[in-house]
């Protein structure tokens, strides 16, 4: 038996759904939920339903009885870091306690120096997470995931077709953009293939790429000119409050441009492509498909 954590969102749901392409019978996959509404799409998939959250230590135990694998997707509680180690940390103790044999943690790409990046209160909650895993004494794999190319949507913003300009501090620093449907698949990959026990993988494209790239994609895609402009974090922050961003989304966009612009993201790796068994989709061919 296989459960999936956090299965209603965008990449639990996407790990489930590779699953159930791979061949894997519904009934042999479980999924905890928070919210049984927004579960009711994987009901009609046929897949088990359970309710509980990273805080509901006993809801966690319940579910994970008779599990073998458990897909632990990293908590994205948006109030304290500290909270997401401490929801990991429940999960752990709470497979241990049902007898889960094997847990397979979704975590993030690390590079030498993130101790003092702006990402490092980020990083330190998967470090964390990951040592509590590896010390439970129940098999592990840990997929450090680069970053989504997802984000580069929410990074350049809905107006940039119509501006033709977007800001973003990040300098001329690059990233190893992955696709969280590729990073997904090969989570479901690992779920139902041998050989992965108590492994570390590092899971990037095979590319770094930086914004003026990234601008150059979006002009090909629209045939028209997109400037990126890299301001001083001050002044991006003074635009943002301006337009009305709610702080927290200011302090989180802050966080990763500083970070892109750190490096604390530019990592290529080829391990991804191995696990796909493919090339993986490349910020260009992503930019491509979503601008036309």
């Amino acid at each position: 038996m296989i459960l999936v954590t956090g299965a209603s969102g965008h990449f639990g749901s996407k790990a489930v759904e590779h699953l159930l392409k791979k061949g894997i019978d519904p009934q042999e996959i479980t999924v905890l939920v928070r919210d049984l509404v927004k579960a009711e799409f994987l009901k009609e998939q046929g897949v088990k339903i359970k309710e509980g959250n990273y805080s509901d230590y006993n809801s966690m135990v319940e579910a994970f009885i008779g599990v073998d694998k458990l897909l632990l997707v990293s908590s994205n509680d948006r109030e304290a870091i500290e909270n997401r180690t401490q929801h990991h940390k429940n999960a752990i103790d709470a497979a241990r306690e049902a007898g889960v044999k094997h847990i397979v943690y979704t975590s993030f790409v690390r590079k030498l120096g993130f101790e003092g990046s702006a990402i490092a209160g980020f990083q330190n909650s998967h470090v964390q997470s990951e040592e509590y895993l590896k010390q439970s004494g129940i098999a592990y794999t840990i997929l450090q995931n680069g970053i989504y190319t997802e984000m580069i949507l929410a990074f350049v913003g809905d107006k940039v077709a119509e501006t033709g300009t977007f800001l973003f501090p990040a300098g001329n620093g690059k990233a190893s953009w992955t696709l969280r449907e590729e990073l997904a698949e090969v989570a479901a990959h690992v779920l139902i293939t041998g050989n992965h026990q108590n492994k570390t993988y590092t899971l990037t494209n095979t590319e770094s790429v930086g914004f003026n790239a990234i601008a150059q994609c979006i002009s090909e895609a629209l045939d028209k000119k997109i400037n990126y402009k890299s301001p001083d974090v001050n002044e991006f922050r003074s635009v943002l409050e301006n337009s009305g961003v709610p702080g927290m989304y200011i302090d989180m966009f802050i966080m990763w441009s500083t970070g892109v612009a750190e490096g604390m993201m530019d990592l290529e790796d080829s391990t991804l492509a191995s696990l796909l068994g493919r090339k993986p989709t490349s910020v260009s061919q992503f930019i491509g498909q979503v601008y036309h």
